[in-house]
C-alpha cells in the first residue's frame, strides 16, 4: 500500500494536469465557425452561448490541440431548440470526427462517422434525455485503441477503433475541425473546456 503522502502526490499531479481552454471571460482562444448564415456568439454568465443559426453556429479553438492520446472534458446545456447544442469535433491522428450530442431530434448520442456511418446509424447510437436550462458534464478519451465518452457518470460510447475508419459527416459540419463546438438549429451554452494528455500505449 502506497504511503499516505505518496498517495496526496499522486492525487495532486493528476488533478492539475487538466489545461483549461476557456477563461470564462472572454472568447481568447477561440474564434466563431464561420457557418453559412451562423448565429451570434458571446460569453455570458462564465459561459460561451452560442445562438440558433440557420441551422449551424459553433466556435473553434484556435490554440495546440493534441492529435491522439487525450480527455476532453466541459460542461453543456440546451438553453431552447430540439436540436444538438454542444456537439464537438476533435482529431483522431489526421482524420476527424464528431462526438454528437442531442442530434436528430433532440436525444441521439454518438460518433460520427464510423465506417462511414452517422451517429444515428453506427454502433455508437445511443439516448439520452436532456432537459433544457440543465447543465450536464461531458468527457471524452481518445486513444489508438478506442474512444470512450461520459455524460456526468453514465458511459454512453465505448468504441473500439482499431481497424475502423475515422471520418467527418459530410457538409459544413467540416468547419469545426480541428477542434470545435456546434450547434443546430438550437441555443447551447458550454462552459469550463479543459483537456489533458495520456500516456501514449504501445
Amino acid at each position: 500500500m502506497l504511503p499516505h503522502a505518496l498517495l496526496l502526490l499522486l492525487f495532486s499531479a493528476n488533478s492539475q494536469d487538466w489545461k483549461p481552454i476557456f477563461d470564462g471571460k472572454s472568447l481568447a482562444g477561440w474564434k466563431v465557425t464561420a457557418f453559412t448564415e451562423h448565429g451570434a456568439v458571446k460569453v455570458e454568465n462564465g459561459a460561451i452561448l452560442m445562438s440558433n443559426g440557420k441551422p449551424l453556429t459553433g466556435i473553434n479553438y484556435t490554440g495546440a490541440f493534441p492529435k491522439i492520446d487525450y480527455e476532453i472534458q466541459f460542461e453543456a446545456q440546451r438553453v431552447d431548440g430540439n436540436d444538438f447544442f454542444a456537439s464537438l469535433t476533435l482529431p483522431y491522428n489526421d482524420a476527424f470526427f464528431t462526438f454528437v450530442t442531442g442530434g436528430w431530434g433532440g436525444d441521439i448520442v454518438g460518433i460520427s462517422s464510423i465506417d462511414g456511418w452517422d451517429a444515428s446509424d453506427n454502433e455508437t447510437r445511443s439516448y439520452f434525455n436532456f432537459d433544457r436550462g440543465k447543465w450536464y458534464k461531458f468527457r471524452l478519451s481518445v486513444t489508438k485503441d478506442k474512444m470512450v465518452a461520459w455524460i456526468d457518470d453514465q458511459k454512453v460510447v465505448d468504441l473500439a477503433i482499431n481497424g475502423r475508419a475515422i471520418s467527418m459527416r459530410q457538409g459544413e459540419i467540416s468547419l469545426s475541425t480541428p477542434v470545435g463546438f456546434a450547434t443546430y438549429g438550437t441555443i447551447g451554452s458550454i462552459r469550463k473546456v479543459e483537456f489533458r494528455t495520456l500516456p501514449a500505449r504501445n
